[in-house]
């Protein structure tokens, strides 16, 4: 069953109409988590030996487009239980096994967190201000604040990292995951923002909170890293954070089409707004714009699939698609804003919604200042002090 099926379009309808109560309540998507769930969703990159439905990274770019468009926010939050399991399928495809516990678990029906973003690291993957302190037994606790989790009322395992500085071989980097039950683990609730209200990305305490040894999925030196496993997070990432906010794109032009049609002007003889020149060609500049991304993403994540080696030149690949799909996302929307009229700008309009949605595209790693030296750097080398 691919995105096309399993999302369909009655599924889409119903998740669309339920966004606008959990935006204006600040409440988590609870129904469409339940639903997606009973879908098979959640197991969409879990491959079918682990129970999973065997998607490649392609079909869930597709799939999170699909559910952006019909609510960014739960289509967010979702996002992040789908970047561990699609960063568990880079591994098993490429022969690692590391990350099979995951593929088993959320198979099972595990929701994996993401517990990695931290206030004031810009080294995001190549640096933490969290510490990891190694136990005798081989396991880890953690300690430090992880911001923007996503799915805070309804992860059951949280993908963390800390940095151990006090091994023989410190500093290290230490990935692992913790569970939901630890006693040293507190979710605050702290989520009251502009927009992707219903994705609750609530602060997460760790004070000593303990990962088991056969739970440490990584010991890496700081800074870049060619391993795997950090591959996999950014692609995953950076792939199906940009198809949700490619989704909001399509949306927002749905929404743009449908106003010029609805709107009349009495300059204009009480004609349709669709007649004007102004309006069709801001309608015709938002699709030029957002027909551009698609492609783009699906032959990234082809590649991925395809475990295509496109060496150091991954990462600027990567963060340049991010940027330019959410970039594109806002030009789009705003836009669709513009045809629609002072109707957005009333609470409770999706258009409207989406114009606030569409706005945190610019935080999530990597942001624009981040891509722009990663590119720099693939083509200039680094810069001189």
């Amino acid at each position: 069953m691919g995105p096309e099926t399993l999302l369909d379009d009655s599924l889409l309808d119903r998740i669309r109409e339920r966004a606008a109560g959990y935006d204006r309540d600040n409440g988590f998507f609870t129904e469409d988590l339940e639903e997606l769930r009973e879908r098979g969703y959640l197991r969409a990159l879990v491959p079918a030996e682990f129970g999973g439905l065997g998607w490649s990274l392609e079909d869930a770019v597709r799939g999170q487009m699909r559910l952006g468009g019909a609510a960014p926010a739960t289509a967010l939050a979702v996002n992040m239980h789908l970047v561990w399991t699609g960063v568990a399928k880079v591994l098993h495809d490429r022969g690692d096994d590391t990350l099979d516990f995951l593929l088993r678990e959320a198979g099972e029906g595990e929701l994996f967190g993401f517990g990695i973003s931290e206030a004031g690291n810009d080294l995001m993957l190549f640096g933490s201000r969290s510490e990891a302190d190694p136990q005798p037994d081989g396991g880890y606790r953690f300690t430090g604040r992880k911001i923007f989790t996503s799915l805070s009322p309804a992860w059951t395992r949280l993908g963390t990292m800390g940095l151990d500085s006090v091994s023989a071989d410190a500093p290290k980097l230490v990935y692992a995951f913790i569970d939901r039950e630890d006693p040293d683990v507190k979710i605050l609730d702290d989520w009251n923002t502009l927009g992707m209200r219903a994705s609750q990305s609530r602060t997460t305490v760790l004070d000593g909170a303990y990962a088991a040894a056969d739970r440490i999925v990584r010991r890496l030196d700081p800074g870049p890293n060619a391993d795997p496993f950090v591959f996999g997070i950014f692609a995953n990432f950076e792939l199906l954070l940009s198809a949700v906010y490619t989704g909001i794109g399509g949306r927002a032009i749905e929404l743009a089409v449908a106003a010029a049609r609805r709107r009349t002007s009495m300059k204009h003889g009480g004609r349709p707004l669709s007649n004007d020149p102004d309006i069709r060609w801001r309608i015709a500049d938002a699709a030029i714009a957002h027909d551009a991304i698609e492609p783009q993403l699906r032959s990234l994540a082809r590649d991925v699939d395809e475990l295509v080696d496109h060496g150091a030149g991954w990462y600027p690949k990567l963060s340049g698609a991010k940027v330019r799909a959410t970039e594109t996302a806002k030009h789009v929307v705003d836009q669709a804003v513009r045809v629609a009229g002072g109707s957005s700008y009333f609470a409770g309009n999706e258009l409207g919604r989406l114009y606030r949605d569409v706005l945190a595209g610019i935080f999530h790693p990597s942001d624009d200042e981040s891509a722009h030296g990663t590119v720099a750097n693939a083509l200039l080398g680094p810069a001189e002090d």
